[in-house]
């Protein structure tokens, strides 16, 4: 039987050449309703919109910004020792300009004019930043370390396909690199742990906390679906107790109950603890997304697995695992910025983490009445860190290309 297809033309769609006057008549004005709700919903926006320009230009106070400066980024963290969180910046950017080159190596162009327009805009904006000149290069530099890490990277994995397996294993190293030059010791001055604030221990805390939690989740989704019944069990059970505590109620726990638990005299560090609260309770959350990845996956799967002749481990760590984890992306990566939001109640227990340090500045007489300010500007940075995110873990699926 002969197959034929349809002959092939140059023209586009007819859907392609809808012109915007006919999109407009078609989405926006397509009957009367829809029109009078249109222009209803235009005219809110841009009363809106005026207004907060207005506010923003001639009422708002932005002083509060600049002169905080430091405070909202590092905390409380020595003015002499700023150099070592430049070379912190410096080797993320690069790993990260790295991991982007290889990811993208496929790809058939690896500056879009998105990421073009991006980069153009956080230039301008680390040009217009109210700090000297000098700190303004080396923002500048650091994406230029990060362009040039891509272009790397692309290059080099293209030549060399095997570099990206040794990519995981360079970030694992560089948290210790990081650690030590945050924390110090080892030749450098130790700067305390009550120091830190800000935007800095704000991202410390999340990657932590989402480096940690990644692990345990898994095992636990495993154990869920285990056929031994004390492991499915004791999963069961975590989990469920986990996900019915508040998050704030397992802060509390962590920084009073811990150390009741511990030798007398041990009483691990306030940062640690939080840590550990924020990771098993993620743990319990990112559980059920891993489950639902693994419940996905066909019963064939394992069936053309155990006919090939692998054991149970070798077909749920090579077959099975890998499928759930590329489905669970968007709804893993939903938990992981669900953390980083969730560092917010750090304060509440005391950790001066973006939202204690911004708390802290307002405190202060000279800068009473500021919080629009404030908390438009700490707003704005979470809000680029979870859009990071979320495009980050679409690059990650269109890599992965995660359709079966």
């Amino acid at each position: 039987m002969t197959t034929t297809h349809p002959p092939s033309s140059a023209s586009p769609p007819p859907v392609a050449q809808i012109g915007p006057v006919a999109w407009l008549r078609k989405n926006l004005f397509s009957d009367w309703f829809n029109s009078l709700l249109t222009i209803v919903i235009l005219l809110l926006l841009f009363n809106t919109l005026t207004s907060f320009l207005g506010w923003a230009t001639t009422v708002a106070q932005w002083q509060v910004i600049p002169a905080n400066w430091p405070l909202f980024f590092v905390g409380r963290f020595p003015a002499a020792q700023y150099w070592r969180l430049w070379v912190v910046l410096a080797l993320i950017a690069s790993l990260a300009g790295l991991s982007w080159g290889i990811l993208a190596r496929n790809a058939a162009t690896l500056f879009t004019r998105p990421v073009l327009a991006a980069i153009a805009i956080a230039s301008l904006l680390a040009l217009l930043m109210p700090t000297p000149i000098f700190y303004r290069l080396l923002m500048l530099g650091v994406i230029a370390l990060l362009l040039i890490g891509a272009w790397v990277g692309r290059r080099v994995s293209r030549t060399t396909p095997t570099l990206g397996k040794w990519i995981p294993l360079v970030w694992f190293l560089s948290f210790f690199v990081v650690l030590w030059l945050m924390a110090g010791g080892f030749g450098l001055p130790a700067v305390s742990t009550s120091l830190w604030g800000g935007l800095l221990l704000t991202i410390f805390m999340a990657v932590v906390s989402i480096v940690l939690c990644f692990p345990l989740g898994v095992l636990l989704a495993l154990g869920r679906q285990s056929s031994l019944p004390v492991i499915r069990w004791l999963s069961v059970l975590y989990i469920e107790i986990i996900r019915g505590i508040p998050l704030i109620a397992i802060l509390f726990i962590g920084q009073n109950m811990i150390p009741l638990f511990l030798p007398q005299g041990v009483r691990p560090d306030n940062i640690l603890r939080a840590i550990i609260g924020l990771t098993i309770f993620s743990a319990a959350y990112l559980a059920e997304n891993v489950r639902g990845g693994l419940q996905a996956i066909p019963r064939g799967q394992t069936e053309a697995a155990n006919a090939l002749g692998l054991n149970p481990m070798l077909t749920t760590g090579l077959i099975v695992l890998p499928q759930a984890l590329k489905i669970s992306i968007p709804a893993i990566v939903g938990q992981f910025i669900s953390l980083l939001q969730d560092t917010t109640l750090l304060a509440i227990v005391g950790i001066i983490d973006l939202l204690g340090i911004t708390r802290a500045i307002l405190a202060n007489p000279q800068f009473i009445g500021r919080y629009w300010e404030a908390y438009i500007f700490i707003g704005a940075i979470y809000w680029v860190l979870c859009y990071g995110m979320s495009l980050g873990s679409r690059r990650l699926e269109e890599s992965l290309n995660t359709g079966h």
